[in-house]
């Protein structure tokens, strides 16, 4: 098992990626929301136009180091991610189309409906072989659990699943202040939720490439599940949490 992080503006990082090496990637990027990272970088581009326009670049470069029968995962705002699924569906197979949701810490919105929740695209380079660990993955099935009821229409009549693939709906809370997992960022997200889609979509000794990587997260969760890992981040702040929270 190796971890690698890469210190670079994403599309020098990506660059730097053999072609078709990789089983899964992971992305996720500034949303474009104005959001204040470490080393004076700003989430904040001119237009909607070109901040658009730049996430192709580097996505389009990114599918490349995907091997034949690897999976990405994007995450995005709910404003952004209707471009990028037109984007990516004409070059991959969009298996799913994932809402992220969560509790919201008070109110967000006075005039409006206001979002608690984050958009996710799991597509395939091939959509007949690719990596999809549904057992790994299981959740408690409420009919059957909690409910315990039986299902009259099979005879003889037989008890629910007791566990069952979790649909296209996630719930996990976000990370908050003094959680054993926290670091200083604005767009942590949970480790659970990145356990996930690494037992789903990987197998142990499989290579993730996490692009963006933050808060290395990622890199945590692929240690503890024993896969290979490449993060590729610029900011020295975050590299050096990197570093530390990998214990390389």
């Amino acid at each position: 098992m190796s971890m690698k992080i890469i210190k670079a503006d994403i599309l020098d990082g990506i660059n730097k990626i053999i072609d078709k090496s990789v089983d899964l990637i992971f992305i996720d990027p500034p949303y474009n929301l104005g959001k204040k990272y470490e080393n004076n970088i700003i989430d904040c581009w001119k237009s909607d136009e070109e901040y658009i326009k730049w996430v192709y670049k580097w996505l389009e470069l990114a599918i490349n180091k995907l091997n034949n029968n690897g999976s990405l995962y994007i995450m995005n705002s709910v404003q952004n991610m209707p471009y990028i699924d037109i984007f990516l569906r004409k070059r991959m197979c969009i298996k799913s189309r994932i809402v992220w949701y969560y509790d919201s810490s008070g109110v967000q919105a006075k005039k409006h409906y206001g979002s608690l929740y984050e958009p996710i695209l799991f597509a395939v380079k091939n959509k007949y072989k690719y990596t999809f660990n549904y057992k790994d993955i299981l959740t408690e099935a409420k009919t059957g659990s909690i409910r315990n009821l039986m299902d009259y229409r099979k005879k003889p009549p037989q008890k629910y699943n007791t566990c069952k693939v979790p649909g296209n709906v996630w719930y996990f809370p976000r990370v908050r202040y003094k959680m054993q997992e926290y670091v200083k960022h604005p767009s942590q997200k949970p480790e659970a939720l990145l356990e996930r889609i690494v037992l789903a979509s990987s197998n142990k000794g499989d290579t993730v490439l996490d692009l963006f990587s933050g808060t290395f997260s990622m890199g945590r969760v692929c240690k503890k599940l024993d896969r290979n890992y490449i993060g590729i981040e610029k900011s020295k702040t975050y590299v050096k949490i990197g570093y530390k929270r990998l214990e390389l």
